[in-house]
Protein backbone atom coordinates (compact mmCIF):
# COMPACT_ATOMS: atom_id res chain seq x y z
CA UNK A 1 0.00 0.00 0.00
CA UNK A 2 1.32 2.86 -1.42
CA UNK A 3 2.09 5.89 1.64
CA UNK A 4 -0.55 7.95 0.25
CA UNK A 5 -3.29 5.24 1.09
CA UNK A 6 -2.04 4.90 4.22
CA UNK A 7 -2.56 8.68 5.49
CA UNK A 8 -5.97 7.78 3.87
CA UNK A 9 -7.26 5.38 6.02
CA UNK A 10 -5.49 6.64 8.78
CA UNK A 11 -7.50 10.26 8.11
CA UNK A 12 -10.60 7.89 8.00
CA UNK A 13 -10.31 6.52 10.79
CA UNK A 14 -10.30 9.87 12.50
CA UNK A 15 -9.17 10.11 15.97
CA UNK A 16 -9.78 6.23 16.54
CA UNK A 17 -6.36 5.60 14.89
CA UNK A 18 -3.00 7.97 13.68
CA UNK A 19 -2.09 7.18 10.23
CA UNK A 20 1.21 6.77 10.43
CA UNK A 21 1.47 3.85 12.67
CA UNK A 22 -1.87 2.47 13.13
CA UNK A 23 -1.47 4.00 17.44
CA UNK A 24 -4.48 5.50 18.88
CA UNK A 25 -4.36 9.60 17.92
CA UNK A 26 -3.93 11.39 20.96
CA UNK A 27 -7.49 12.56 23.35
CA UNK A 28 -8.57 9.29 21.49
CA UNK A 29 -10.10 7.87 24.73
CA UNK A 30 -12.73 10.74 24.56
CA UNK A 31 -13.36 10.73 21.36
CA UNK A 32 -13.94 6.63 20.90
CA UNK A 33 -15.59 5.34 24.17
CA UNK A 34 -15.01 2.36 26.05
CA UNK A 35 -17.86 0.20 24.64
CA UNK A 36 -20.52 2.14 26.46
CA UNK A 37 -19.59 0.67 29.79
CA UNK A 38 -21.33 1.47 32.88
CA UNK A 39 -20.57 4.85 34.28
CA UNK A 40 -18.34 3.44 37.24
CA UNK A 41 -16.25 1.42 35.00
CA UNK A 42 -15.77 4.67 32.29
CA UNK A 43 -14.28 5.80 35.13
CA UNK A 44 -12.25 3.51 36.05
CA UNK A 45 -10.88 3.06 32.52
CA UNK A 46 -10.83 6.48 31.44
CA UNK A 47 -7.00 6.46 32.49
CA UNK A 48 -7.09 3.34 29.60
CA UNK A 49 -4.95 3.07 26.66
CA UNK A 50 -5.38 0.89 23.43
CA UNK A 51 -2.08 -0.92 23.46
CA UNK A 52 -0.80 -2.26 19.81
CA UNK A 53 -0.45 -6.06 20.11
CA UNK A 54 -0.80 -7.02 16.38
CA UNK A 55 0.46 -5.47 13.18
CA UNK A 56 1.50 -7.62 10.37
CA UNK A 57 2.33 -6.90 6.62
CA UNK A 58 0.88 -8.82 3.88
CA UNK A 59 4.36 -7.49 2.15
CA UNK A 60 6.89 -9.37 4.97
CA UNK A 61 4.58 -11.38 7.13
CA UNK A 62 2.07 -12.58 4.12
CA UNK A 63 -0.24 -15.77 5.53
CA UNK A 64 2.19 -16.19 8.56
CA UNK A 65 0.25 -12.93 10.22
CA UNK A 66 -2.34 -15.25 10.93
CA UNK A 67 -2.94 -18.42 12.83
CA UNK A 68 -4.70 -20.67 10.97
CA UNK A 69 -4.97 -20.86 7.08
CA UNK A 70 -8.47 -22.67 6.01
CA UNK A 71 -7.45 -22.48 2.15
CA UNK A 72 -10.22 -25.14 0.79
CA UNK A 73 -9.56 -27.18 3.57
CA UNK A 74 -12.06 -29.95 1.46
CA UNK A 75 -9.92 -30.02 -1.32
CA UNK A 76 -12.42 -29.53 -3.97
CA UNK A 77 -10.62 -26.80 -6.13
CA UNK A 78 -7.08 -28.04 -6.72
CA UNK A 79 -6.80 -25.72 -10.11
CA UNK A 80 -7.98 -22.69 -7.84
CA UNK A 81 -5.06 -23.12 -5.26
CA UNK A 82 -4.30 -21.17 -3.68
CA UNK A 83 -7.44 -18.96 -2.83
CA UNK A 84 -6.13 -17.02 -0.11
CA UNK A 85 -2.62 -15.30 -0.26
CA UNK A 86 -1.07 -11.86 -0.20
CA UNK A 87 -0.58 -9.61 -3.27
CA UNK A 88 1.81 -6.44 -2.32
CA UNK A 89 0.56 -4.77 0.63
CA UNK A 90 -2.95 -6.66 0.52
CA UNK A 91 -4.44 -10.22 1.35
CA UNK A 92 -6.56 -11.60 -1.14
CA UNK A 93 -9.67 -13.81 -0.48
CA UNK A 94 -10.42 -15.68 -3.82
CA UNK A 95 -13.43 -18.04 -4.43
CA UNK A 96 -15.25 -19.59 -7.10
CA UNK A 97 -18.63 -20.89 -7.64
CA UNK A 98 -17.33 -24.46 -7.96
CA UNK A 99 -15.50 -24.67 -4.29
CA UNK A 100 -16.70 -26.66 -1.46
CA UNK A 101 -16.38 -26.71 2.03
CA UNK A 102 -16.22 -29.54 4.29
CA UNK A 103 -19.91 -29.27 4.49
CA UNK A 104 -21.01 -29.29 1.32
CA UNK A 105 -23.85 -27.03 1.03
CA UNK A 106 -21.38 -23.89 1.68
CA UNK A 107 -18.30 -22.16 0.56
CA UNK A 108 -15.00 -20.96 2.95
CA UNK A 109 -12.18 -19.70 2.08
CA UNK A 110 -10.93 -17.91 5.49
CA UNK A 111 -7.88 -17.11 7.79
CA UNK A 112 -8.26 -17.21 11.61
CA UNK A 113 -5.93 -15.89 14.83
CA UNK A 114 -3.67 -12.87 15.30
CA UNK A 115 -0.17 -14.58 14.72
CA UNK A 116 2.66 -12.60 16.74
CA UNK A 117 5.42 -15.53 16.07
CA UNK A 118 6.09 -18.67 14.71
CA UNK A 119 4.43 -20.45 17.79
CA UNK A 120 2.71 -17.90 19.09
CA UNK A 121 -0.68 -16.09 18.86
CA UNK A 122 -3.08 -13.68 20.75
CA UNK A 123 -5.56 -15.26 23.26
CA UNK A 124 -8.76 -12.76 23.55
CA UNK A 125 -10.08 -13.99 27.25
CA UNK A 126 -12.82 -13.79 29.57
CA UNK A 127 -12.96 -10.42 30.76
CA UNK A 128 -10.33 -8.98 28.06
CA UNK A 129 -11.45 -5.46 25.59
CA UNK A 130 -10.09 -6.20 21.94
CA UNK A 131 -10.28 -3.93 18.75
CA UNK A 132 -9.50 -4.73 15.42
CA UNK A 133 -9.10 -2.04 12.65
CA UNK A 134 -8.41 -2.86 8.89
CA UNK A 135 -9.36 -1.49 5.68
CA UNK A 136 -11.95 -3.82 3.44
CA UNK A 137 -12.35 -3.76 -0.87
CA UNK A 138 -15.62 -5.73 -1.88
CA UNK A 139 -16.09 -5.55 -5.48
CA UNK A 140 -19.54 -5.45 -6.98
CA UNK A 141 -19.06 -9.09 -7.76
CA UNK A 142 -19.04 -9.74 -4.16
CA UNK A 143 -23.17 -9.53 -3.33
CA UNK A 144 -25.08 -9.88 -0.91
CA UNK A 145 -27.43 -13.25 -0.42
CA UNK A 146 -30.54 -14.57 0.96
CA UNK A 147 -28.88 -17.27 3.27
CA UNK A 148 -25.71 -15.95 5.15
CA UNK A 149 -22.25 -14.92 3.26
CA UNK A 150 -20.07 -13.69 6.60
CA UNK A 151 -16.77 -11.76 5.59
CA UNK A 152 -15.93 -11.64 9.39
CA UNK A 153 -16.61 -13.51 12.08
CA UNK A 154 -15.76 -13.72 16.34
CA UNK A 155 -15.80 -17.46 17.00
CA UNK A 156 -14.32 -20.11 20.27
CA UNK A 157 -12.12 -21.95 18.61
CA UNK A 158 -12.53 -25.92 17.88
CA UNK A 159 -14.82 -28.08 15.53
CA UNK A 160 -18.47 -27.18 15.42
CA UNK A 161 -18.41 -23.92 17.30
CA UNK A 162 -21.03 -21.30 16.96
CA UNK A 163 -20.38 -18.06 15.67
CA UNK A 164 -20.50 -15.61 18.64
CA UNK A 165 -20.15 -12.12 15.74
CA UNK A 166 -20.67 -11.81 12.48
CA UNK A 167 -20.56 -9.10 9.72
CA UNK A 168 -22.27 -10.07 7.23
CA UNK A 169 -23.69 -9.32 3.33
CA UNK A 170 -27.38 -9.82 3.65
CA UNK A 171 -29.82 -9.48 1.28
CA UNK A 172 -33.23 -8.37 2.74
CA UNK A 173 -36.77 -9.74 1.81
CA UNK A 174 -37.11 -6.18 -0.82
CA UNK A 175 -33.99 -7.48 -2.20
CA UNK A 176 -31.65 -4.62 -1.25
CA UNK A 177 -28.14 -5.33 -0.55
CA UNK A 178 -26.60 -4.59 3.20
CA UNK A 179 -24.07 -5.16 5.14
CA UNK A 180 -24.40 -5.79 9.06
CA UNK A 181 -23.20 -7.07 12.31
CA UNK A 182 -24.97 -8.75 14.31
CA UNK A 183 -24.11 -11.04 17.64
CA UNK A 184 -25.06 -14.79 16.41
CA UNK A 185 -25.42 -16.34 19.96
CA UNK A 186 -28.63 -14.30 20.52
CA UNK A 187 -29.57 -13.11 17.31
CA UNK A 188 -29.17 -9.67 18.19
CA UNK A 189 -28.77 -6.70 15.49
CA UNK A 190 -26.04 -4.34 15.89
CA UNK A 191 -26.42 -2.34 13.04
CA UNK A 192 -26.24 -2.57 9.16
CA UNK A 193 -26.04 -0.19 6.09
CA UNK A 194 -26.15 -0.54 2.86
CA UNK A 195 -24.23 -2.31 0.65
CA UNK A 196 -24.36 -1.12 -2.85
CA UNK A 197 -22.45 2.54 -2.25
CA UNK A 198 -19.16 0.26 -0.77
CA UNK A 199 -18.90 -1.65 -3.43
CA UNK A 200 -15.54 -1.40 -5.96
CA UNK A 201 -13.74 0.58 -2.84
CA UNK A 202 -12.19 0.42 0.69
CA UNK A 203 -14.05 0.56 3.45
CA UNK A 204 -12.37 0.89 6.45
CA UNK A 205 -13.08 -0.71 10.02
CA UNK A 206 -13.28 -0.45 13.75
CA UNK A 207 -14.40 -3.61 15.60
CA UNK A 208 -14.22 -3.55 19.05
CA UNK A 209 -15.19 -6.52 21.68
CA UNK A 210 -15.32 -6.85 25.37
CA UNK A 211 -15.00 -10.64 25.93
CA UNK A 212 -18.35 -11.19 28.72
CA UNK A 213 -20.40 -14.34 29.72
CA UNK A 214 -24.30 -13.67 29.67
CA UNK A 215 -24.59 -10.13 30.06
CA UNK A 216 -21.01 -8.79 30.80
CA UNK A 217 -19.83 -8.17 27.16
CA UNK A 218 -20.36 -4.96 24.51
CA UNK A 219 -19.59 -4.63 21.19
CA UNK A 220 -19.35 -1.47 19.05
CA UNK A 221 -19.16 -1.28 14.78
CA UNK A 222 -17.79 1.51 13.08
CA UNK A 223 -17.45 1.42 9.31
CA UNK A 224 -16.07 4.53 7.34
CA UNK A 225 -15.82 5.60 3.65
CA UNK A 226 -13.53 7.93 2.92
CA UNK A 227 -14.56 10.59 5.82
CA UNK A 228 -18.05 9.79 5.52
CA UNK A 229 -19.23 7.73 8.84
CA UNK A 230 -21.31 4.85 7.32
CA UNK A 231 -22.35 3.49 10.87
CA UNK A 232 -20.91 3.16 14.38
CA UNK A 233 -23.14 1.48 16.50
CA UNK A 234 -22.77 -0.57 19.67
CA UNK A 235 -24.67 -2.70 22.35
CA UNK A 236 -23.59 -3.75 25.78
CA UNK A 237 -24.98 -6.46 27.78
CA UNK A 238 -24.64 -9.23 25.42
CA UNK A 239 -22.81 -12.44 25.47
CA UNK A 240 -19.91 -12.52 23.61
CA UNK A 241 -18.03 -15.58 24.84
CA UNK A 242 -19.02 -19.33 24.82
CA UNK A 243 -15.94 -20.87 26.39
CA UNK A 244 -11.89 -21.01 26.31
CA UNK A 245 -11.28 -17.72 24.14
CA UNK A 246 -12.63 -15.83 21.51
CA UNK A 247 -10.77 -16.01 17.99
CA UNK A 248 -11.46 -13.42 15.15
CA UNK A 249 -11.86 -14.85 11.52
CA UNK A 250 -11.55 -12.91 7.88
CA UNK A 251 -12.51 -14.00 4.60
CA UNK A 252 -15.66 -15.50 2.46
CA UNK A 253 -17.73 -17.81 4.65
CA UNK A 254 -21.23 -18.29 2.37
CA UNK A 255 -23.91 -20.83 1.74
CA UNK A 256 -24.90 -22.12 -1.46
CA UNK A 257 -28.47 -21.46 -0.63
CA UNK A 258 -28.95 -18.16 -1.90
CA UNK A 259 -32.62 -17.57 -4.20
CA UNK A 260 -31.13 -14.63 -5.55
CA UNK A 261 -28.87 -15.54 -7.74
CA UNK A 262 -25.98 -13.48 -6.67
CA UNK A 263 -23.14 -16.11 -6.29
CA UNK A 264 -20.41 -15.76 -8.78
CA UNK A 265 -17.03 -16.13 -9.03
CA UNK A 266 -15.36 -13.28 -6.52
CA UNK A 267 -13.14 -11.96 -4.20
CA UNK A 268 -12.26 -9.75 -1.26
CA UNK A 269 -9.43 -8.03 -0.21
CA UNK A 270 -7.76 -6.58 3.63
CA UNK A 271 -4.91 -4.13 4.20
CA UNK A 272 -3.71 -2.39 7.59
CA UNK A 273 -4.75 -5.05 10.14
CA UNK A 274 -3.98 -3.66 13.51
CA UNK A 275 -5.03 -5.59 16.97
CA UNK A 276 -5.16 -3.75 20.15
CA UNK A 277 -6.09 -4.24 23.48
CA UNK A 278 -7.93 -2.36 26.41
CA UNK A 279 -5.02 -1.86 29.06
Amino acid sequence: MSMSRRAVLGAALGGAVAATAGLPAAGAQAASPVLNLPAAAASAASTAAWRLKWSPSARTDGLGAFETVEDDRAHSHPAGHPHIFATGDDWRFTIHTVDRDTSTDRQRQEVTGLRTGANSYLEWTEGQTWRITYSMYIPSTLKATTTFTHIMQMKQPGAGSSPIVVQSLRRDGGGKQTIELRLATDDILVGSADLDPLHDRWTDVDFQIKVGNGSAGSVRWILKSGSTTVVDRSRSGVDTFLADRVRPKWGIYRSLGDTSGSLQDTYLLLTNLRGYQLA
